[in-house]
């Protein structure tokens, strides 16, 4: 028996929805962990070393759930009615929230102004796919294609063996038939934002660097 996948149809509604629940609770799991072994190891009387590692611990730990909560209701949750628009300053603070981290950092060169909630919610999405195409670590530099409520998005990663995921170029692939799960749904998701804004995503290999384009 062959142990690769068959391809799947979409998922559902109720389904896409339970797949991205998952995908958060996944994303936040381990800094609240960390808070709950920083508390433990207070609860234990410790040495004053040891009290000094645990608060540093829930400070650092508190501050990532903090970041990684505010990007994840911006690139996955509703983010004001039908029709809102989301200021590219806020999604720009949300974003070096989440993706700095002392490996990556941001080279951000989009103008501020107020784009419709999906182009911004692409955007962000498309920086997570970014940020897995430069695993040692690296730049990502975000340029515009075009200007006002129709812009496009070019993310440029550049790092130490820059490469081209290719499970997530299908999945972002309007013509792609894998199967959507939990690990996979983050990229399906992309192509489903970038769908309602008119637009499509692709990945590609320039030299050392990896192009993640909607246009």
């Amino acid at each position: 028996m062959s142990g690769t996948s068959s391809p799947g149809p979409a998922p559902d509604t109720l389904e896409l929805a339970a797949l991205l629940c998952s995908r958060v609770c996944h994303d936040l799991i381990s800094p609240v962990g960390a808070i709950v072994n920083g508390l433990e190891v207070l609860d234990d009387n410790p040495k004053p070393e040891d009290r000094d590692f645990a608060l540093d611990l829930i400070r650092k730990s508190a501050k990532t759930a903090s970041a990684r909560l505010q990007f994840c209701r911006l690139a996955f949750g509703a983010a004001g009615s039908a029709g809102a628009q989301i200021d590219l300053g806020d999604a720009q603070t949300m974003a070096r929230g989440h993706i700095e981290d002392g490996k990556i950092t941001i080279t951000w060169n989009l103008p501020r102004l107020l784009l419709p909630k999906n182009r911004v919610k692409l955007l962000l999405n498309m920086l997570i796919i970014a940020q897995q195409t430069i695993p040692r670590g690296g730049t990502l530099t975000i340029d515009p294609i075009g200007d006002g409520e129709t812009m496009g998005f070019r993310v440029t990663s550049s790092g130490l063996n820059a490469r081209v995921p290719q499970n997530i170029a299908d999945l972002v692939s309007a013509s792609s038939t894998a199967a959507v799960d939990a690990h996979a749904v983050q990229p399906y998701y992309t192509r489903l934002l970038a769908q309602a804004c008119g637009l499509s995503v692709t990945l590609a290999l320039d030299g050392e660097k990896v192009l993640v384009t909607a246009s």
